[in-house]
């Protein structure tokens, strides 16, 4: 499922030229710009060297990294997901940690635990061992499949970047990043995600079946005798001083407006709903979906070496923004109404501020 909506080219091109007032940049921020797409370029050329397909949900992961969100992915299993977020690792230098989620697993099993070691002179101490949660890089397979205890304790990682173990909180190595995944098909037995923890998580990305020529690269790449591995381009602080020129994107009130218009207009009970939200949607998104439509929108500004988000960007970065956040009723489940489709009719419901009929 592509990233972006009406069949847009791709989530990184540019939406629009560069304005008058851009041409009198000084030359510094100039150079920091064309570092940074050079850098982003390089990383995903790295990835898609080792992935094979799915080259948006690629580039939202990306997107995901450097606005410093945590990403959602749904797809059936085999299709390389721990894959991507292990070249993604090898690409930036970063610690790689999985974690597979099933009905047994303790909150300590992510958090780490206290455990009594032997010190010198026979004396015994408390000594914490780190739980894989400790990484930059965190893959939480198949969330869903564990109790809400433990999906909560994975879940206050995220949000606070830190852990609490025995009373003693311990801050997580920047970055981190959480890749969360979850089987579409096999529901039995799972404890579904509330929708206050969806929220938590800044997009969600679908990843589909890879088509036949697709499938065959696949096949030739990982039968061989050289498997191919992803070379480091990047590192640690690189992507951090990344995420900082991100932040500095400056964004128009209108263009803020508009995306507070985009999520107004997905509550049903509203005048401002789009005809398909007041029929099909129970609830509507919250002030965070407008969060990440913005955060998306100054990577693809930064990506695309633009000055400034645009309505495009807000756009594009709707249906990952949007679509686990949306609730749907009744009426829309027994339609087999997806979520997508709203989202689509939201784009096509509210106009561009200073352009209304």
């Amino acid at each position: 499922m592509s990233l972006t909506p009406h069949g847009a080219a791709g989530i990184i091109a540019p939406v629009s030229q560069p304005r008058e007032h851009d041409m009198t940049t000084p030359p510094e921020v100039e150079q920091r710009l064309r570092e940074f797409a050079e850098t982003y370029g390089r990383i995903r050329g790295e990835v898609r060297r080792v992935i094979v397909g799915h080259a948006d949900v690629v580039e939202g992961v990306l997107l995901c990294l450097l606005a410093e969100g945590h990403a959602i992915l749904e797809g059936v299993p085999g299709i390389g997901k721990t894959m991507l977020v292990r070249t993604l690792a090898e690409a930036l230098d970063l610690v790689f940690r999985r974690i597979q989620f099933t009905p047994d697993l303790m909150p300590a099993d992510i958090t780490g635990t206290n455990v009594i070691v032997e010190m010198p002179g026979g004396r015994r101490d408390w000594e914490f061992r780190p739980g894989p949660v400790f990484g930059n890089l965190v893959l939480a397979d198949e969330i869903n499949r564990a109790t809400p205890k433990t999906q909560s304790a994975m879940l206050e990682a995220m949000q606070e970047r830190s852990v609490t173990v025995a009373g003693t909180t311990r801050r997580l190595d920047e970055p981190f990043f959480v890749l969360a995944t979850q089987n579409p098909l096999e529901m039995e037995g799972t404890y579904p995600l509330p929708e206050a923890q969806l929220d938590r998580f800044l997009v969600k990305l679908l990843m589909t079946m890879p088509e036949r020529d697709e499938i065959s690269e696949i096949v030739d790449r990982t039968t061989g005798r050289d498997v191919p591995r992803a070379q480091r381009v990047a590192d640690g602080p690189m992507l951090l001083a990344m995420r900082d020129l991100v932040r500095e994107v400056p964004v128009a009130s209108h263009v803020r407006d508009y995306a507070s218009a985009l999520v107004l207009a997905t509550h049903p009970e509203r005048e401002t709903a789009s005809p398909m939200a007041a029929k099909y949607l129970r609830y509507g998104a919250g002030p965070r979906a407008a969060q990440a439509m913005v955060l998306g929108g100054k990577v693809l500004a930064r990506v695309g070496g633009r000055y400034n988000v645009a309505f495009d960007d807000l756009r594009r970065m709707s249906r990952p923004a949007l679509r686990h956040r949306i609730i749907l009723n009744f009426e829309g489940e027994a339609e087999g109404i997806g979520p997508d489709t709203i989202i689509d009719d939201v784009l096509e419901h509210v106009p561009e501020p200073g352009n209304a009929e």
